[in-house]
């Protein structure tokens, strides 16, 4: 293993933890209150709580390869496990599903021959078959870029994801009583900015300081869910 993992470790004992000490000490007596659960992608690059500047106990995150949610049928494994420890235990008031730009697993759905030597993960990759059925619908016969086909891919993947995320029991019923809101987001490794998708709209804008942030599905209003868009990419992403 490389030494920097030691060294960091070594530096995160005498220098950054005795400043966050009271920190975890009161998180340790209180227990965790995060208010948010993150589902993003297992990529190296991407690291929620960096991106978002939280510290401990702000987030609950779970990572793993393609930022997918099993639906809730197939509700077995660790990510539905943590959806509804998050939900039903820590009372998360957020769920946000957190795409990228540059994605191997989108460049997989893309080329699934590449996936042959891979069969863990082509099986898990049949979670986002809706994503790819959609871009096929919305992009037929166009010319894009490897660059851009990636790109539509990841955004198709967080709405089929978070179509997926709607089906667990435990997610439906806060989203019944206006206790939980759903937001996809997309992060672009090159520019570093943020887009959330509009749930009315089904497109992708920039997160902005000063404006209003798109929500995905924010719960029932006038007695029924916000329906999240078909396809995005429409106009050019922002």
């Amino acid at each position: 293993m490389d030494d920097r993992f030691f060294t960091g470790m070594a530096r995160f004992r005498s220098d950054v933890f005795p400043k966050q000490m009271p920190l975890y000490r009161q998180l340790v007596r209180d227990g965790q209150q995060p208010k948010a659960l993150v589902i993003s992608c297992g990529d190296s690059r991407v690291i929620p709580e960096l991106i978002m500047q939280c510290g401990p106990g702000e987030l609950f995150v779970c990572r793993n390869a393609g930022n997918i949610v099993p639906p809730g049928e197939q509700a077995t494994g660790g990510v539905s496990a943590t959806i509804e420890y998050a939900v039903m235990a820590l009372d998360v008031r957020d769920i946000v599903i957190c795409g990228h730009s540059d994605c191997g697993a989108m460049k997989g759905l893309l080329h699934p021959e590449q996936l042959e030597a891979m069969p863990n993960v082509k099986t898990w990759l049949r979670h986002s078959h809706a994503a790819v059925s959609v871009f096929a619908e919305m992009h037929a016969g166009q010319n894009l870029s490897p660059a851009e086909a990636s790109r539509a891919m990841a955004q198709e993947n967080v709405i089929a994801q978070l179509q997926n995320l709607r089906t667990h029991p435990c997610v439906a019923a806060r989203l019944a009583n206006r206790r939980l809101r759903l937001h996809g987001w997309f992060f672009d490794l090159e520019t570093g900015l943020m887009h959330a998708l509009d749930g009315e709209s089904g497109e992708f804008w920039p997160i902005d300081d000063d404006e209003t942030m798109p929500i995905a599905v924010p719960g029932r209003s006038g007695g029924s869910v916000i329906p999240l868009g078909a396809g995005i990419m429409q106009q050019p992403a922002r």
